[in-house]
């Protein structure tokens, strides 16, 4: 069978133009491949991008931890070194104390009787004075002899007591003093004001009478006073040491020998 040349030409021309469309089909498939796998790999990349994200993130909080750590141990460090500092001064003071209180036991053994005996040479020393405020003074050494007995009451409080009461007796010797009392003269007993002047005399006008007299040292008893010039004296001397009067000079009888002659 014989084929017009015509359709012959027709043939090879369409084969010819077929050749290309199925190249570029085929290269096509293979751009689209390799897309695909580019796009497949771009995405792999991203998910190991975001792992070492992840893992970088991670190491950083880690580090931070352990930085943060390190300050904390670091700062108990330095606590320790400071609570064995404390340690180490705290067993100072334990031994100084220990030998404090065994020095204090000592102490006490021989401050107590100390005080005992002031408090006797205080008895005797107002037995022996001026007989003035008997009674405040008696309750005081008496108050002295009872707390010196009290277990509740510190060594120091009662050292703090005694020597107050030496002070207490130390002042009356540069004082002027007005009050009143109970007088006991020749069995008779009378209300009396008293002026007493530093340790120097003592003086007394009784209540309602009005009695002068004075402690005469050297006796060791009391004696009377003439009433000139010793009432208008014993007046002047009553509201100098009640304050009603500023301080001014004034005589006073120191013994029967020279009672006339003062003036």
């Amino acid at each position: 069978m014989s084929i017009h040349p015509w359709i012959g030409g027709a043939l090879l021309v369409a084969g010819l133009i077929s050749l290309p469309s199925a190249a570029i089909a085929q290269d096509t498939s293979t751009l689209r491949a390799i897309e695909t796998e580019g796009q497949e790999r771009s995405a792999e990349r991203r998910e190991n991008q975001v792992t070492v994200d992840d893992v970088h993130e991670a190491t950083r909080r880690l580090v931070d931890d352990y930085r943060a750590e390190l300050k904390i141990v670091e700062g108990l460090e330095t606590y320790i070194r400071m609570l064995d500092q404390q340690i180490s001064s705290q067993k100072s003071e334990i031994a100084t104390l220990q030998t404090s209180i065994t020095d204090v036991a000592v102490i006490e053994r021989q401050i107590l009787p100390l005080m005992s005996r002031m408090i006797d040479g205080l008895e005797k020393f107002v037995a022996l004075d001026v007989p003035f405020l008997p009674d405040e003074r008696g309750k005081r050494i008496d108050d002295l002899r009872e707390l010196l007995s009290r277990s509740d009451v510190t060594v120091a409080e009662k050292s703090r007591r005694v020597f107050e009461a030496y002070q207490i007796e130390s002042d009356y010797g540069r004082t002027i003093e007005a009050y009143r009392a109970k007088l006991d003269v020749d069995a008779a007993s009378f209300d009396a004001d008293f002026l007493r002047i530093g340790r120097v005399a003592l003086m007394y006008r009784t209540v309602g009478d009005e009695r002068l007299g004075y402690w005469d040292v050297a006796a060791g008893r009391w004696e009377s006073l003439p009433n000139s010039p010793y009432r208008r004296l014993m007046d002047q001397g009553l509201k100098v040491a009640r304050q009603e009067i500023a301080p001014e000079l004034l005589t006073i009888p120191l013994n029967l020998s020279n009672v006339e002659a003062a003036q």
